[in-house]
């Protein structure tokens, strides 16, 4: 199975474990993450969601780009599954332990989540460009989060920024030794599950509320505007680039 959960007290853990390819987001990823909330989202028990990956390379490298090749760059739906939390306030406060590269889709599932607690060897990035594709969800929270230069850097360039430069850009709550992570997210885990969980729920909505970090994005639109990239022979050949392991020839079209 492409995710193990596991239950400490009020805590719920899901771990993407697909270290054999940086634990990226294939259909059948998506669609087990998208069970799994639903299901912590319906039970009293769990009070704090923390979401990690399998390893210390990667978080989690965003779209299966050699599935994507395979499948001769047919997009799958881009959020199929998570947008139970990506695309609305989910109801449980949810924590990523990033353990080490977060980019793509994986840095928009970061973003995704309330607080983020960060090995001090991670990276964050957006290099959908240099694949010829768009980050349409994970583009969309970094401007949301992030001043315009700084989101615009990331998403055209595509070079990813370390763990202390989002820190100090407010992206991240803590960066901690690689040994701690799981101690120091399981610690702030604990805190949080320690309070009313009904206080909780609601003042998270409220900040929600009052910051426009969800309900003034029309994802459907947004995607929208994203499909003619993934659609395109440069996606194709970037995902075969990728797979190759060679640099992309991008024609434009």
């Amino acid at each position: 199975m492409p995710l193990r959960i596991g239950n400490q007290g009020p805590t719920r853990t899901f771990v993407i474990d697909r270290p054999e390819r940086r634990n990226a987001l294939d259909p059948e990823t998506l669609a087990s993450l998208g069970a799994a909330f639903r299901a912590a989202e319906d039970d009293d028990g769990v009070r704090v969601v923390v979401l990690t990956g399998a390893g210390q390379q990667a978080f989690c490298a965003g779209m299966d780009l050699k599935a994507f090749a395979e499948r001769g760059g047919r997009a799958e739906a881009p959020s199929a599954g998570i947008e139970i939390f990506t695309d609305r306030v989910f109801p449980k406060p949810i924590i990523a332990a990033v353990n080490g590269a977060a980019v793509g889709g994986g840095f928009g599932m970061a973003l995704a989540c309330d607080l983020i607690v960060a090995a001090d060897h991670a990276v964050f990035g957006l290099p959908e460009v240099q694949r010829g594709l768009v980050g349409a969800g994970s583009g969309t929270r970094a401007a949301l989060r992030l001043p315009p230069a700084i989101a615009l850097e990331l998403i055209l360039t595509g070079e990813p920024m370390s763990a202390a430069r989002a820190l100090s850009l407010g992206l991240v709550n803590r960066v901690v030794p690689t040994a701690d992570l799981s101690s120091v997210t399981a610690a702030l885990a604990d805190r949080i599950a320690a309070n009313g969980p009904l206080a909780v729920r609601i003042s998270k909505e409220l900040v929600y509320d009052v910051r426009h970090l969800v309900d003034g994005v029309d994802m459907a639109a947004v995607r929208a505007k994203a499909a003619p990239a993934f659609d395109s022979e440069d996606a194709r050949e970037g995902a075969r680039a990728f797979a190759e392991k060679r640099p992309p020839r991008f024609t434009g079209r």
